[in-house]
């Protein structure tokens, strides 16, 4: 489908558009976590983000976490039914020395059984990217965030391309991609579907759907009103029918929906959940998101 089919889709009923969604589903959900193993400092101006050294936020500042916290926090996640276990860390890119220890924290994640290793640090190189891949990465996690019409709106300091070069390397020395958007950053409809497109040229495996949470401080700390459930759901479905290989996940900001959107989402449209609290916003406890895919009816993915 080009734009405009997926945008008159987009406009049709709602409960029409989700049954045209829910085709595309499987019966299973799931689950991912991550650690936050260094936080803050970064020379980035995304206007959404709390951890940029630009603006004056609360965020916690501390630097690259030991090896050891890492494998703590894979295993308390495991036993949450966790199976991707990602490694997080702030700033545009990880520097020679973080890079060499993020290296080892993947050598480790390898040595859990049942957890597929993941990481999202930032924008890689080439050889960052084969290096990740030598190691046994599992997968990486790179969003695109917006889409590239609207990408000017959200930073200056980088640009849509360097996310999408960083896509392309790993694909390229083949690891698994994880890579989505937020919601609700002043964006049109029109680029809601651009967005889709363009996830649809890049294949990733999993495509993480987070909804703005405005941070004080921040330049888009008052866009809370930006999308409304209803276009979250619509956006949902249509990224699902473009990208119907992709596993959609549930990121941070969805606690912007009620229990009874995220359900429904659930029955439709999303396959994963990044479960637990998220970088620098409070998500569901695993426990709870277990309690809700059992009443779905649906199977939670154990390997």
């Amino acid at each position: 489908m080009d734009k405009q089919e997926l945008l008159k889709l987009y406009n049709m009923d709602l409960d029409e558009l989700l049954k045209l969604s829910s085709k595309y589903m499987s019966n299973n959900v799931e689950f991912c976590s991550l650690v936050n193993a260094r936080s803050g400092k970064c020379s980035q101006n995304c206007k959404y983000c709390a951890q940029s050294s630009h603006y004056r936020t609360d965020v916690e500042d501390y630097p690259l976490i030991k090896k050891e916290e890492v494998v703590k926090a894979a295993l308390e996640a495991k036993e949450n039914g966790v199976i991707r276990f990602a490694v997080v860390t702030s700033g545009k890119s990880p520097d020679e020395e973080n890079f060499d220890k993020i290296l080892e924290f993947v050598d480790e994640l390898n040595k859990l059984e049942c957890i597929r290793s993941c990481a999202s640090i930032g924008i890689l190189t080439e050889e960052q990217a084969k290096k990740l891949a030598e190691h046994g990465l599992k997968r990486v996690h790179h969003n695109i965030n917006t889409s590239e019409s609207y990408y000017g709106e959200i930073c200056t300091t980088h640009s849509w391309q360097d996310r999408l070069n960083t896509c392309k390397y790993v694909k390229k020395y083949g690891m698994e991609l994880c890579c989505g958007v937020i919601l609700g950053m002043g964006e049109s409809i029109e680029q809601r579907i651009e967005m889709a497109l363009e996830l649809r040229e890049i294949e990733p495996e999993s495509i993480p759907i987070n909804i703005l949470m405005p941070i004080p401080k921040t330049p888009f700390e008052n866009y809370h009103d930006k999308i409304d459930e209803e276009n979250v759901l619509r956006t949902l479905a249509v990224f699902k029918i473009a990208n119907p290989k992709s596993v959609l996940r549930f990121c941070g900001g969805r606690m912007r929906l009620s229990d009874e959107n995220q359900e429904l989402a659930l029955k439709t449209c999303v396959e994963g959940i990044l479960t637990g609290n998220y970088l620098t916003t409070t998500g569901k406890s695993p426990k709870d998101d277990i309690k809700t895919v059992k009443k779905l009816g649906k199977v939670l993915v154990k390997r």
